[in-house]
């Protein structure tokens, strides 16, 4: 293990706060430690000590921890300050650490050395990620699944049968002439590689469906103007989001308002009244509207009760929900709806929340049991498949064998085995510091 600079950062958040926690990770942390509070407490047991400075001023009174490496989240000697969240206090022990030639982390470097010691995978690292950033229920389970290996598992476990593939096919290409070498020895693995490349695929659909939950199930409100799209959106987020007026074309921009339905998050979007026009402004809108449709993962399409528009957007690859609105004004059984509602009484809303809701769970049920991974690994897991069916396509059996090489690098990318330096800064960038 390659000895780097010692490090430090306050790892609790900004100041001022209950407690501050300052962390340092690096070959100089224990003798630091020992300078600034004296004999250091037993391993991963918390004492409390008098903080001064080397000529000995007091500057604090906390709880001192120390974490050996290898066995610490680095995988480097660590510490840490449980300090008084004033930020004088924070200030002054840190103004101590730095004249003792101790650096400032940078975002990430904690997770990043942690990554490079072997403590976590880059799919691990991700999740700790999405951990930290995690607002809802699900995006706290995925990134717990995440974080804990189990995806990582998956990944291994792919790439432990491609090594076991190669391994067969070079036994029979390097010992061809052995006799315990049967010559179609190499033909028992491909049985495996197919099967092989329809759980890839399997998780390459998990995957891209399932980036709702990281990014937000997108619902677009849509539909003529008037049809009460932004007072909908108010309804649904219980606040005036939007200006709700009886002038068409009042909405021209998109807006946005996230909510939380059983611990998933749900974008609300709200666009402008589809219609033809010849107002520039208001053409904007409606283009911008249509482009949000494109794009979302369930389309309300809202029509009044009380007039004769329809929804005639054909086109469109998500669910669309038939929403007639302003049922304060229904005299008689109303058809051709999902639901009907209205935002002024807020009848129809519960069902309406309800049925979001059941769309936003039968695409989870889909990806639940597989655990989908992020964008970044979409690409890598098509080059892998791409790999995988040259390999089964090819007729050369030493080309077959470097094609199940490249797939297997294709994996190692994912979970950092082989990954160019700018991809690994870009992850690391995404971290806060102190982490």
């Amino acid at each position: 293990m390659q000895l780097k600079p010692t490090i430090f950062a306050l790892s609790s958040g900004a100041t001022p706060s209950g407690v501050a926690v300052l962390r340092l990770s690096g070959p100089d942390s224990f003798s630091v430690a020992e300078t600034l509070s004296g004999h250091l407490p037993t391993p991963r047991m918390a004492a409390l000590k008098s903080i001064r400075t080397r000529n000995g001023d007091l500057l604090d009174r906390g709880l001192v921890l120390c974490f050996p490496g290898p066995a610490s989240f680095t995988g480097e000697d660590c510490i840490e300050f449980h300090l008084h969240g004033g930020r004088a206090v924070v200030d002054a022990v840190s103004r101590e650490l730095l004249d003792l030639g101790i650096r400032p982390a940078e975002a990430g470097e904690f997770t990043k050395r942690a990554f490079e010691n072997g403590k976590l995978d880059l799919v691990e690292v991700e999740g700790l990620g999405d951990l930290i950033s995690a607002e809802t229920e699900m995006q706290r389970r995925l990134a717990i699944e995440h974080t804990s290996g189990g995806l990582s598992a998956v990944y291994a476990g792919w790439a432990d049968r491609l090594t076991r593939a190669r391994a067969l096919i070079e036994a029979e290409l390097d010992f061809a002439d052995e006799e315990d070498i049967p010559g179609s020895v190499s033909d028992q693995v491909w049985d495996d590689v197919e099967r092989l490349k329809a759980d890839i695929k399997t998780q390459l659909e998990a995957t891209q469906h399932g980036a709702f939950v990281r990014n937000g199930f997108r619902v677009v409100i849509s539909g003529p103007p008037n049809a009460g799209k932004s007072s909908l959106l108010n309804a649904l987020a219980k606040r005036d989001v939007a200006i709700v007026t009886e002038i068409a074309g009042t909405t021209r921009d998109i807006l946005e308002v996230d909510l939380n339905l059983e611990g998933f998050l749900v974008r609300l979007v709200d666009t402008a009244g589809l219609r033809e026009t010849e107002d520039i402004v208001e053409q904007e809108g409606v283009r911008r509207a249509r482009s949000a449709i494109e794009t979302a993962d369930l389309i309300l399409a809202l029509i009044p009760i009380d007039s004769d528009a329809e929804w005639n957007q054909t086109s469109v690859a998500a669910p669309v929900l038939k929403v007639g609105t302003k049922a304060d004004l229904l005299t008689a059984p109303s058809i051709g709806y999902d639901l009907v509602i209205s935002s002024k009484d807020g009848s129809g809303i519960s069902a309406l929340i309800d049925a979001i809701t059941s769309e936003v769970r039968k695409r989870w049920n889909g990806i639940a049991a597989i655990g989908p991974g992020r964008l970044r690994h979409v690409q890598h897991l098509k080059h892998t498949s791409f790999f995988l069916e040259e390999a089964l396509s090819g007729t050369q059996l030493d080309l077959r064998a470097e094609s199940l090489r490249l797939a297997g690098e294709c994996l190692g990318r994912i979970t950092g085995r082989v990954d160019p330096d700018d991809m690994l800064g870009v992850i690391f960038s995404e971290f806060c510091i102190g982490k």
